[in-house]
């Protein structure tokens, strides 16, 4: 043991060989059969043939482990007995002793994809009846009988359970009872003989893998329709008898937070996993003040265990969790598998096995899915707690959160002011519920995809989202929402908001909290090592900036502007610049603006320490600003001082029939260009404040919306003139890099013209997507999932970068934007930037880094090295 860590590590062992004696000497032959294959060291087992059971138990073999004889059956003798073709059950008995009572497990490629129940004590009858009286008893001996008719008659039979509701284990007579009904219900006596009992389950079990019901649940877990399921046959280790008897699972690491601690159940007089269900008669592995435990009832027998467990961990290279059966106080090993393991677990057990020397960090980097990590950064339902789901959406950003329902921004500030969480729900959300966003917990939407508005600012600052939920009711009047059920929930009433599963739940379930731990720590800087292609954060505040730094971005690869404007005492001052009519107006009021850009600006500046900060200028359409409701058009009208008709017809004529493709972008910035001129100085000032403490800041200007050369050289030519304007004034010289947003299909096909005006290219892949599909981000998501289904997408191509239409203008817009600029900076900035198999593309592109939100950083960066290690190793 090594002192302090609580591990546990192998020492000498005696031989405990079971492959030697006469009973062994017929099976030389059986271990070569490639489809009824005796396990020994050296037989004929693949996982790819014959599954993870069988493999892992001829591991076990190897290490010289107390493994029962075990015959393991191929995945196409298995489609055989499907099909009706029945093994030679004489050549599958031999290698195993004539009197031994067996099971039958599973083995399927994948643990995951599940399989159908293991079926115990194979071999029962009237004659081992008698036998085992006198070994075990009778009593035990009458249950494991009356057990095991039930069991066949259910699970192989297929008879109707409700006939053993009444069935007394405590009777002397119930094998006769079991038999009695068995032969009532299926017409015929129930089978004595071992090899027809032994073929009726093995016909059972490889038919119930291939009905339509299983194919569709193992589909649904990621496993290809025609996969393979072999069946391991294995002589039983009763667990019963009149010695210390009993069996157990054991593991050296705790589930959840992936901790060194031996945990599991054992339970005397048991078989299987009856220990896990044991209740009170099961006991504790380790001496607990809880109740007794196996260390104390067969201490021997313990040590041996946690030698088993220490061998397999180091041998096999995983934590393992034993499946363990007692007779007579010595231990025998049915199974291994795999423990079972949250994220959090899974990141702690790779990084330990790395630090002890057991597989390699590429290793360790390459076991965890990335995808994972979001159960570290944010809270989680915990997966003990019971769910009671009022409706599903799509998960839009990841993590959950509790708290009362309100339907307003303004009241989700006030109940943040109250100290009370809230989740805001809104039919879809807009800049305007941003202030309700950071005051809220979670954020539930009727409508929206992935890239919607709500999800996109819900993952940038961290907080649990479900948007498109259409199967709810969303009554904002009645400020109310009906589950399909029926059940209404009213403002104020608790519900939690499920953003990694995309459930929307009644009350508040139990949480397990965010663990940015040491383990954490460790596989990032691995990470770091590894990959090749930098990651940065999208970043629109301090906050965010501070979190991106926390997650070690390299920078912000997007700052939108824009989300600076919708705080209270900068949005009446927009407002006023939208009314005004001429430019010395607009100036006027863009003044009161430029020292809190400056002052934002400024800020991220110092957080990001000299780190690169790309910063996009002002995008959306003015008329986002501006309400809607008759109640905000009177509040407006009178803090202007204007009438309301003129208040009123002024909003009116800033609508568009489709304003994601009308005034806005680089189109605001050439009409109005005092918009652009004001957030420049802004930037150029923060710019010059910053360096005053620090290494020189080089800021990157990023203009949104382009689709032709022209509109880039006024633009620059504007920039170019505020630099000059405020290197006079300031009497300071400094440098910036100025750049296009690349999302419009035409900026991608005529990127060779554009790149010669730009230090860098920016693909909005949001949009980008968007534009190439005619799709808008906002609505697809009532018909995506549909899409998706009836393969019309093999994926939602705005949450998985489509390589085919989308990624084919990507690298368009690389090649000629080279050809044009040889230095020329390409990045990702879409959400896109945080999916790993759109990184994937990215890297094989010649994109020089991504840009996601703060919370994806971790997961880009594990994606990148992953891809990484796997380029290396072929």
């Amino acid at each position: 043991m090594t002192p302090g860590d609580g591990r546990i590590f192998p020492l000498p062992r005696k031989p405990r060989g079971v492959f030697c004696g006469p009973q062994y000497e017929g099976a030389a032959v059986q271990q070569d059969n490639p489809d009824l294959t005796f396990i020994t060291p050296t037989a004929p087992v693949a996982n790819e043939t014959h599954g993870g059971r069988a493999k892992c138990l001829q591991r076990l073999v190897r290490l010289d482990l107390p493994v029962p004889r075990t015959v393991a059956l191929s995945f196409d003798e298995v489609h055989r007995i499907a099909q009706g073709v029945m093994p030679d059950m004489k050549a599958l008995l031999a290698p195993l002793d004539e009197g031994s009572l067996l099971c039958v497990r599973p083995s399927s490629e994948d643990p995951d994809w599940g399989g159908p129940g293991a079926v115990l004590n194979i071999g029962m009858n009237g004659a081992r009846l008698a036998a085992l009286s006198a070994q075990i008893g009778e009593s035990a001996a009458r249950k494991l009988f009356a057990r095991f008719i039930q069991t066949y008659s259910i699970q192989v039979a297929r008879l109707d359970p409700d006939m053993f509701d009444d069935l007394d284990l405590e009777a002397e007579d119930v094998c006769d009872v079991a038999l009695a009904a068995y032969e009532d219900e299926a017409e015929e006596p129930f089978p004595q003989d071992p090899g027809v009992q032994l073929a009726g389950v093995l016909r059972s079990m490889a038919r119930a893998w291939e009905g339509t019901s299983a194919r569709l649940l193992r589909q649904a877990k990621g496993a290809p329709a025609d996969a393979g399921l072999g069946l391991v046959v294995q002589e039983m280790v009763l667990g019963l008898g009149r010695g210390e008897c009993g069996s157990g699972v054991l593991q050296l690491v705790n589930s959840i937070t992936g901790h060194p601690q031996i945990t599991g159940r054992y339970m005397s007089q048991s078989q299987g996993r009856d220990a896990l269900d044991g209740g009170a008669e099961s006991l504790f592995l380790e001496k607990d003040p809880r109740g007794p435990s196996l260390e104390e009832l067969a201490p021997e027998a313990f040590e041996a265990l946690k030698l088993d467990a220490a061998l397999m961990r180091e041998r096999l290279r995983e934590e393992m969790q034993i499946e363990f059966t007692i007779e007579n106080g010595a231990v025998h090993i049915l199974d291994g598998v795999r423990v079972q393991r949250s994220s959090r677990a899974a990141v702690r057990i790779a990084v330990q096995l790395a630090k002890d020397g057991i597989i390699p960090k590429e290793e360790a980097l390459i076991r965890i899915e990335p995808r994972a990590l979001n159960e570290l950064l944010h809270r989680q339902v915990d997966p003990d707690a019971p769910r009671d789901v009022v409706g599903t959406g799509v998960a839009a950003s990841p993590g959950a959160a509790s708290g009362r329902i309100v339907f307003t921004a303004a009241e989700a500030q006030a109940s943040a002011a109250r100290g009370e969480p809230c989740v805001l729900v809104r039919r879809e959300t807009n800049p305007e519920d941003i202030r309700g966003m950071h005051a809220a917990s979670a954020v539930l939407t009727e409508r929206g995809g992935t890239t919607s508005h709500a999800a996109v600012i819900g993952r940038g600052l961290g907080l649990p989202c479900v948007v498109g939920a259409s199967s709810i009711r969303f009554q904002m009047r009645k400020k109310t929402i009906v589950a399909p059920d029926g059940r209404e929930f009213r403002e104020g009433d608790v519900i939690t908001i499920d953003g990694s599963e995309g459930e929307v739940l009644a009350g508040e379930p139990a949480m397990l909290e965010a663990a940015l731990d040491d383990a954490f720590q460790a596989l990032m800087t691995w990470a770091d090592e590894a990959r090749d292609i930098d990651v940065r954060a999208n970043a629109d505040t301090p906050a965010d900036a501070r979190t991106a730094r926390n997650f070690n971005a390299g920078g912000i690869g997007l700052c939108r502007t824009e989300h600076m404007f919708f705080e209270a005492d900068r949005l009446t001052v927009m407002r006023e610049m939208i009314f005004a009519n001429a430019a010395g107006d607009r100036r006027s009021a863009l003044d009161q603006l430029l020292p809190m850009q400056r002052a934002d600006f400024t800020e991220l500046f110092r957080i990001m320490e000299g780190m690169p900060v790309c910063i996009r200028l002002f995008d959306p359409p003015l008329h986002e600003f501006l309400p809607s409701e008759r109640t905000g058009l009177r509040d407006l009208a009178e803090a202007l001082n204007l009438p309301l008709s003129d208040v009123t017809r002024r909003v009116e004529a800033l609508e568009e029939y489709n304003p994601m493709l009308g005034m806005r972008g680089v189109r605001l910035g050439i009409t109005v260009p005092e918009i652009y001129d004001m957030q420049a100085r802004a930037i150029f000032e923060a710019t010059i404040e910053a360096s005053r403490e620090g290494e020189p800041i080089v800021p990157e200007i990023m203009i949104p919306l382009v689709s032709a050369k022209r509109e880039v050289e006024l633009v620059k030519t504007r920039v170019d003139a505020v630099a000059a304007a405020v290197r006079t004034e300031k009497g300071v010289d400094f440098d910036y890099r100025l750049g296009v947003m690349v999302e419009t299909p035409r900026a991608a096909l005529r990127a060779e013209d554009i790149a010669p005006h730009c230090h860098f290219f920016s693909f909005g892949t949001n949009d980008l997507t968007q534009m190439t599909y005619g799709l808008s981000r906002d609505d697809a998501g009532r018909f995506m999932s549909t899409y998706v289904q009836q393969g019309v997408y093999p994926e939602d191509p705005f949450h998985t970068l489509d390589a085919d239409g989308v990624g084919e203008l990507l690298k368009l817009g690389a090649e000629r934007g080279r050809k044009g600029q040889p230095d020329l900076t390409l990045s990702v900035c879409g959400e896109h930037g945080g999916s790993p198999e759109s990184i994937d593309f990215c890297r094989k592109a010649g994109i020089n880094y991504v840009s996601c939100s703060p919370f994806r950083v971790p997961v880009a960066r594990l994606a990148a090295a992953q891809l990484a290690i796997r380029d290396k190793i072929g």
